[in-house]
């Protein structure tokens, strides 16, 4: 059996491989240019969770290799430590510390010391999250309850709106959860993110497009009246289909104003049984909060007239590849992910699960609804039309 000999990665090659994970390629596709596996790629980006570290940087107060070297030489010539800070216009106490720490009079050698410094620097910095354990406790309790690190970040600084120590910013959550040297948030809290990934991913990760057949009599986005666009009424919905294993289906319904999302339990995606679903759901809600639905192309919703002439909900599809175009229902997918992970059976999950995980999103804080829940800002809107 032949084996490929281990490749130790050069300072330029390790910067090619972050600049490449930076923009979003693979492990697999970055591996290939070394004629690697991911593994090896994994290996070198797992102990900073994915995260490039900042380049290492000398102090400008630090001692410099040519200041060693007057060092040494003023030792080899028997100069006192006083006469040696006096030439270099460095304090006493800073020599003295120097030669002690670096093998003494006669062991001293400059090259060596600068080197041994630089090892003895490169250790991580406590972060606010292993220093505070009140915060990190507080920080853990809603991470468990599959919170994100922003909107824990968002709570904290409402919650402790006064009290600067409570607070902490997303990113040194999401850095706490991921670098390894860091270890104060457990390492399984990362199985509570939504993406549940092992290590970071660039923002810039490509997404296959959608491809979809057309829709008779369909009515674009862009005949959608205005009044939708800026989210200003409560009665305008977003809805898609998520798929997993064996042909299961979930479809999703997210109100735009309040954010508020409703699950449905469909046995598949004929436009029979998704319209019929559409219709009985349509049932749980006022009149007045429910006036219109942007969908996608999907055919799941080739029969969309017989819903509107049942329900009187208008219903508008996107353009071609735009799923932005319904982004708040695009978003909650992928929260949904958290709990109904690609590649699973969705049918195996009851309508009372579907609704569980409905209520455990609609009650987080929301960063675009300035950290209110989409429970409180929709049951105030229902509340209003009674």
């Amino acid at each position: 059996m032949s084996y490929r000999i281990r490749i130790k990665y050069t300072d330029k090659q390790k910067v090619d491989i972050w600049d490449r994970w930076k923009r979003g390629e693979s492990l697999n596709s970055i591996g290939r240019l070394f004629d690697r596996g991911s593994s090896s790629i994994f290996t070198l980006l797992a102990p900073t969770g994915g995260i490039r570290p900042a380049p290492r940087k000398r102090s400008g107060s630090a001692l410099t290799l040519s200041e060693r070297e007057e060092i040494s030489r003023g030792l080899a010539t028997r100069q006192s430590m006083r006469w040696i800070a006096s030439n270099l216009d460095r304090s006493p106490s800073t020599i003295s510390r120097e030669i002690r720490r670096n093998g003494g009079r006669d062991n001293y050698r400059a090259s060596r010391a600068d080197q041994s410094t630089w090892d003895r620097a490169h250790r991580p910095k406590s972060c606010k999250l292993a220093c505070n354990p009140e915060l990190r406790d507080a920080a853990s309790i809603k991470l468990k309850l599959e919170w994100s690190p922003q909107q824990v970040s968002g709570w904290l600084k409402h919650e402790y709106a006064e009290n600067e120590e409570m607070q902490v910013s997303h990113e040194t959550i999401y850095k706490t959860l991921f670098i390894q040297a860091r270890g104060a948030l457990k390492k399984e809290l990362q199985q509570h993110l939504r993406s549940r990934r092992a290590i970071r991913r660039s923002v810039h990760t490509g997404k296959e497009g959608d491809k979809r057949g057309q829709i008779p009599d369909m009515v674009t986005i862009s005949e959608r009246p205005a009044s939708v666009e800026d989210r200003a009424l409560p009665d305008h919905w977003e809805g898609d289909l998520i798929a997993g294993s064996n042909n299961s289906y979930i479809a999703t319904l997210v109100e735009r104003h309040t954010r508020y999302v409703m699950l449905m339990k469909v046995d598949d995606r004929k436009t029979e049984t998704v319209i019929n679903a559409l219709i009985e759901h349509s049932k749980r809600l006022p009149d007045e909060l429910y006036k219109s639905l942007t969908w996608d192309r999907g055919k799941e919703l080739s029969d969309h007239k017989r819903f509107t002439l049942a329900t009187d909900v208008k219903i508008y599809f996107c353009d071609p590849n735009s799923p932005w175009q319904r982004g708040s229902n695009e978003n909650t997918n992928g929260l949904l992910r958290q709990y109904f992970p690609k590649g699973t059976d969705l049918s195996v999950h009851s309508q009372e699960h579907l609704d569980f995980v409905a209520r455990r999103l609609n009650e987080r804080p929301r960063m675009t609804l300035n950290y209110e829940a989409p429970a409180a800002r929709f049951n105030a809107c229902v509340a209003s039309t009674v």
